[in-house]
Order: C-alpha cells, then sequence, then structure tokens
C-alpha cells in the first residue's frame, strides 16, 4: 500500500510450435508488461517484418469494421471476457472474407443513400434561391439557353446597385429590378455574350448573388419551384428507404459485427505482441515484467500451455535507482481519488514512497479546516456521492469520492468550528431556539489562535516531508544527497535551526501569532544561531560536499578568480533561496487558518443582507448565499488544498517519474486513479 507492487524481471524462451498458446497466456490475465526483446544476443529480425506485415493487416480490417459499425450507427459493445474461447488468432484472410461481405452490402446502401442526401441538398438549394423570384413571369429557359444574351438574374445588397451600375457604364448591358426589397432586391443583368468575362466579374465584385438555375427544368420560376417540390419529395422518400434498409442492416449484422471486430482486435495485438519477440533459429525471446505476486501462478499457466517453455525470474531491488522499472499501484477503489490526484501531480518511481494514503489523510483534513460547516459540508457530501453513483453530473464521476470526502472532512470542522449553514453563536440561538457551541474553536472569535494552529500544522507536515525525504533517499541509495542535500539532513537540520529562531523572534517581538511548536523548538538549550550558520554553509556549499563525497572531478568549475567569485555569488543565492523557501513554504499554510475565518466571514456577511427577522427575504438570501459559498468557495479552497499538498507538502519528498505498467492485454488496461 505504501509502495508500488514488487516487479520481477522475466524471460521466456519459447518454442515456435508453442509461440501462439504463450502468447494467448501472457495477453489473457493483464500481468505481464512487455519489452522488446530485439536486443537479446542472437536475436533474428526477419520474423518481425513477417509477422508487422500481418499485424498491420489485422489493423486494416479493425479500421474497416470500425467504419462499418460507424455507418450503421452501431457503437463497438463490450468485449466479452478473454478466455480461450475468445483470445484465438484467426486467419487474416478467413476474417477478410466475412469484413467484405457485410461490407459490400453496406457500402452500396450507404453510397446511394449519401448521393440521394447530396442531390437532396441541391434541390433544397436551388428552391431556397428561386422562392424570391417566385412571382416572375419569366422564362428561365431564355435566360440559361440564349446564344448571343449573357444574363444573370440573382439577389444583390440594396447598397451595391450603384456601384454596378457605375462599373458598367461603358459596358453595353440591361439592369432591371425585378422586385423591390430594402435589403436584397432581386436584379436581373444581361449584356452581349462577348462581354460574358466582364460582366460576371463586376457582377461578384458587387456581390450578386446569382441563381443557380437547374437543368433539366423549364417554365416560370413558379412553375420549376412546384416541379423541384415533388423531387424533393421523392427524394426524401428514398432516403427514409435507404434509411431503413441500413437500420435492417444493423438489426441483421449487428453481432456479427462486433464479433468479428474482437476477433480481429485480438489477432492484432496479438500480432504485434509477437512482433516484439526476438527469434533464435527454433525459438523465441520473451522479455517483460511481472508484479511478483503474480509470477507463480503466471509460471504454472505458461507450463501447462509449453512443456517445452524456459522461464529466468530476475528479481529486482526496491533499493537504489530503477526508473527503467514499470510501476504498478494497488488499486483500491476507496482511494482512487487520491491515487488519480498523485499521478496527475507524478506517477511514484519504482521503490518510491507511494504518497497515496498520506494524500488520503492530509487532502481532506486541510479541506475540511478551510470550509469547516456542517450543513455545506453534509450538502457536498450528498452531492459526491450522487456525482460517484451516476445519479448527479455524471460526466465528474471520478471526483465524487474526493468530493464526498472532503463534505465529511467539512461537516466534522463545522462541529468543531460551530457553524450550520453559516449560523453561529447569537445567529443560531437567535433563529432555531437553542444553542450550537463549537466543541473545539470558533476562527470569528479566535482569529489569532486559528492562524497560529495552521502554521503548527505546516510544520508538522513539513517535517514529515522532510523525514519521508530522508526515508527515500536512503531508499535510492543517494547517499551524499541524502547528507548534504536540500531535503537531507543537513537540510532537516536547518530548517529545524530556523524554527528555533523564528520561535526567538517570535517570544522576543511577543508577536501576536504563536506557532506554538516553533517557540517550543527555541526553548531547547541549543545555540540556534551558530547551528543555521553552519548547517546554512553546508546548504550553501552542497554542490562541492556532494561532489566529494561523490567522487567527482572537478569539485567546482570555476576560471580564475572571477570565476570563484561567480560561484560564491550563486551559492549564496542557493542559501537565499532555501531560506526563502523554508519560511515560505511553513508560512503558505497560514491560509488554512486565514480561509477559516473568511469562511466565516462570508457567512456574516450574507447574514447582513438578510436582515435580523426571519422571512421569506432572509430564507432566500441565506438560500442563495449557501449555494454561493458551496460553489464559488468549495471550489477556491478545493485549489488552495492541492496547492499545499503539491507544494508544500508532496514537494518535499516526492520525486516521481515512474513508468507507468501497461500490461499485454486483449482489452485496454485501466489507468490507476
Amino acid at each position: 500500500m505504501f509502495f508500488p507492487k514488487a516487479m520481477t524481471e522475466l524471460e521466456l524462451i519459447v518454442p515456435a510450435k508453442d509461440l501462439l498458446a504463450v502468447t494467448r497466456i501472457l495477453s489473457r490475465y493483464g500481468v505481464f508488461h512487455q519489452t522488446d526483446s530485439a536486443s537479446y544476443t542472437g536475436v533474428a529480425t526477419g520474423s518481425a517484418n513477417t509477422w508487422q506485415e500481418t499485424a498491420s493487416q489485422y489493423a486494416a480490417l479493425e479500421r474497416r469494421i470500425q467504419v462499418i459499425l460507424q455507418t450503421l450507427s452501431l457503437d463497438e459493445g463490450e468485449p466479452p471476457a478473454a478466455d480461450s474461447r475468445h483470445d484465438a488468432m484467426i486467419e487474416v484472410d478467413k476474417l477478410r472474407e466475412e469484413v467484405e461481405r457485410i461490407e459490400e452490402q453496406v457500402k452500396s446502401a450507404s453510397e446511394r443513400l449519401n448521393s440521394e442526401k447530396k442531390h437532396l441538398e441541391q434541390l433544397e438549394s436551388v428552391l431556397h434561391q428561386l422562392e424570391p423570384v417566385e412571382d416572375l413571369e419569366i422564362d428561365i429557359a431564355t435566360l440559361r439557353n440564349s446564344r448571343y444574351t449573357y444574363s444573370m438574374l440573382g439577389l444583390i445588397p440594396a447598397a451595391n446597385i450603384d456601384r454596378l451600375q457605375t462599373s458598367l457604364a461603358r459596358v453595353p448591358n440591361v439592369f432591371l429590378t425585378l422586385r423591390s426589397d430594402s435589403a436584397k432586391p432581386v436584379v436581373w443583368l444581361a449584356g452581349p455574350q462577348s462581354n460574358a468575362d466582364v460582366l460576371n466579374r463586376a457582377a461578384k465584385s458587387a456581390y450578386l448573388d446569382p441563381l443557380a438555375l437547374p437543368e433539366g427544368y423549364e417554365g416560370t420560376p413558379a412553375k420549376i419551384i412546384d416541379s423541384l417540390h415533388k423531387s424533393i419529395e421523392q427524394a426524401k422518400q428514398k432516403i427514409e428507404e435507404l434509411q431503413h434498409t441500413l437500420t435492417n442492416f444493423a438489426n441483421e449484422h449487428g453481432e456479427e459485427l462486433r464479433d468479428l471486430l474482437y476477433q480481429v482486435h485480438t489477432s492484432r495485438v496479438l500480432s504485434d505482441a509477437i512482433v516484439r519477440y526476438g527469434q533464435l533459429k527454433h525459438t523465441y525471446v520473451i522479455t517483460g515484467w511481472v508484479p511478483v505476486d503474480d509470477l507463480p501462478e503466471l509460471s504454472t499457466r505458461l507450463k501447462n500451455a509449453s512443456r517445452e517453455i524456459l522461464i529466468e525470474t530476475l528479481p529486482t531491488s526496491r533499493y537504489g535507482h530503477n526508473q527503467h522499472v514499470p510501476v504498478a499501484l494497488f488499486n483500491n477503489k476507496y482511494l482512487k481519488p487520491f491515487q488519480m490526484l498523485v499521478n496527475t501531480y507524478s506517477r511514484p518511481r519504482y521503490g518510491e514512497l507511494d504518497p497515496t494514503l498520506l494524500m488520503a489523510i492530509t487532502f481532506p483534513v486541510l479541506y475540511g479546516a478551510m470550509f469547516g460547516d456542517l450543513g455545506q459540508g453534509l450538502v457536498l457530501f450528498v452531492l459526491g456521492l450522487l456525482m460517484h453513483n451516476k445519479i448527479f453530473m455524471k460526466g465528474m464521476q471520478s471526483l465524487g469520492l474526493l468530493i464526498a470526502y472532503c463534505g465529511f472532512s467539512a461537516a466534522v470542522f463545522g462541529v468543531l468550528y460551530g457553524s450550520v449553514f453559516g449560523f453561529e453563536g447569537e445567529h443560531f440561538s437567535h433563529t432555531f431556539g437553542f444553542e450550537f457551541h463549537p466543541v473545539w474553536i470558533s476562527p470569528i472569535e479566535d482569529t489569532l489562535p486559528v492562524l497560529g494552529i495552521a502554521i503548527d500544522v505546516g510544520i508538522v507536515l513539513l517535517v514529515v516531508g522532510y523525514l519521508l525525504a530522508i526515508f527515500n533517499q536512503v531508499r535510492s541509495r543517494e547517499w551524499a544527497h541524502l547528507v548534504f542535500g536540500h531535503t537531507g539532513i543537513v537540510g532537516f537540520l536547518l530548517y529545524l535551526s530556523f524554527l528555533g529562531l523564528l520561535g526567538m523572534a517570535v517570544a522576543a517581538l511577543k508577536l501576536p501569532i504563536v506557532p506554538k511548536i516553533a517557540v517550543a523548538i527555541s526553548s531547547l538549550p541549543l545555540p540556534f544561531p551558530v547551528l543555521a550558520l553552519v548547517f546554512g554553509l553546508a546548504i550553501m556549499f552542497s554542490e562541492v560536499l556532494i561532489n566529494l563525497m561523490e567522487g567527482h572531478r572537478p569539485v567546482i568549475e570555476a576560471h580564475g578568480i572571477g570565476g570563484f567569485i561567480m560561484y560564491l555569488v550563486q551559492a549564496f543565492m542557493d542559501l537565499f533561496e532555501t531560506l526563502i523557501s523554508q519560511l515560505s513554504n511553513t508560512l503558505s499554510f497560514v491560509r488554512v487558518g486565514a480561509f477559516a475565518v473568511a469562511h466565516g466571514g462570508v457567512s456574516m456577511a450574507i447574514f447582513a443582507l438578510a436582515g435580523e427577522e426571519p422571512g421569506f427575504k432572509f430564507w432566500l438570501t441565506i438560500l442563495l448565499g449557501n449555494i454561493f459559498i458551496i460553489g464559488f468557495e468549495g471550489l477556491i479552497v478545493g485549489i488552495q488544498t492541492m496547492r499545499l499538498n503539491y507544494y508544500e507538502f508532496l514537494g518535499k519528498f516526492f520525486t516521481g517519474g515512474g513508468m507507468r505498467f501497461d500490461p499485454l492485454t486483449i482489452t485496454p488496461a485501466k489507468e490507476e486513479g
């Protein structure tokens, strides 16, 4: 739970005759992360080209089936469970025959349907163009078939008529307004056929929209429109018939197509896997990773599939650098939202502490502390459960549990703060007739103590972060960084010295906000100024000390006096940045108390708007105010909680950058978190 699953490297030598049987076993259970075996000594590459061509053929067939399903408006459906009946590799020629048989029928009907739809669009477009001139008594054929005259009938913006007439002043033409309209009148432009190009350019520059006169239609616009209506009805009837034909195809071949798709997909996945195998003379080499817990069962199944298989396992230590090892996380449905948050930041490296469980504690607690209200928290809790169960806002199902956890935490802190839908103290007793006192503290009445407690919480989390960073560096065998790194032992001791100095400053200046942990550390009989100076110098020259400990040469890159001075300036700025970072990280947690106080302040503002006497206006204002707080402030608090967890807490000890465990499987593996 605290670490990714232990992995072991697996190498298999498989006889050629058992190749498909072994591949089916590896792909069936989703526990084998395949790696390329081309680097294996003595492997051949000729077979890979053959299987690559086969895989390409399966991929092409898969795309063709998907196109057919899309044409028939069918979904791909849920694939059957991978077992001995559903993970066989079918010959590509046999599958192609089945696909082409159905494809030919569907394609023919689909092409005719598309053709009819285009024909219908053309007819409707012509009808739309002719409707404005329906009442004109003009024979369209005389306009279209004139041997000596070029004519154009269409719509033109009224403001462009003068411009068109001006541009054609020196060109013989006839320009008539057939129907007046304030926006786009219907006009007719005619001239000699020899001037057709000039007339056409002038019409385009004036944005004259010519009517596309249809072929095969003669007579007046009214007569053509009547014929168009009949043609449109016939086209719609044909479209309906073809759609009905496709619906019948879908009902008849739907399940067959889905089954074919899964067979082709399975064959393609198996072929892609074999492409990555290495080939010896009569055997194949398969390499990859398997979780240690799944290895015994997988080995047994592989031996049952091939009696002559050779299995070699290479266990991998969790210590040291193992970035090439895939990271398989534990899937716990109740921790899934926090695993999602961690993976959004970065995937843990193999052997590194998985902070999911820690995030499951810190995220809801910090959120609840900033948004403490019993009523509003319960609303978020119920809302989160509804989202998680796809009853409300189905698109945000992945955030449902996270919102529910945060809402429950906010409700608990609401009891501690004595707040229900913003009602506190006098407001509560005045409205409901009985008192509801804080079990612990009221952020509004005890503002400064709340801010001090928030800083103490931040100090605890940062100390835990430093200790976890030291723990991770021990596991990764980074000894130099463990001692002299910014998050190593020296960095941690510098932070403790910094807290001692902070406590001394708080006591000397009698500041109103008192972080009790810092004051307690400062009371220890230790020379904190001297310790801060020593550890500060160690951080300042940490690069030199790390290089010395690791045996790197040169220890420091500095050319001459100028280069050495620049190094000192850079080292000092590094120390300054570290101290500023420690101060800002500590004070960042003030926002936990500040948001708790602000939450109560916003509620007070809403009550000021609502008035003192309960009535319709009072309760409407309270309702709208609570909706605003739950929606807007709830989102802001969530963002601040994420920031504190990511940058102040995880940033201290969590490196990430691990490789995702991507097991070979017929059906796509679900991402953790």
